[in-house]
């Protein structure tokens, strides 16, 4: 089994990077426009990277270098 203390390390990220670079969004939105950015850009499947690769997308989706 995963560790799932792995998952409060990616939501706190998380949670920065939508309050930062998408402030205006709702969740569901932020969801929707990232979801459709990795299947098109990175042609990618989230039901299969791990959470750090996850946040390594989210990070270039913002803008992040």
């Amino acid at each position: 089994m995963r560790n799932p203390d792995r998952l409060d390390s990616f939501y706190d990220e998380l949670k920065k990077i939508h309050k930062e670079h998408f402030p205006d969004w709702r969740f569901g939105q932020w969801c929707s426009n990232f979801f459709g950015w990795l299947a098109s850009e990175k042609k990618t499947d989230l039901f299969f990277p791990e959470e750090d690769k996850v946040i390594e997308y989210i990070r270039e989706f913002a803008g992040i270098k």
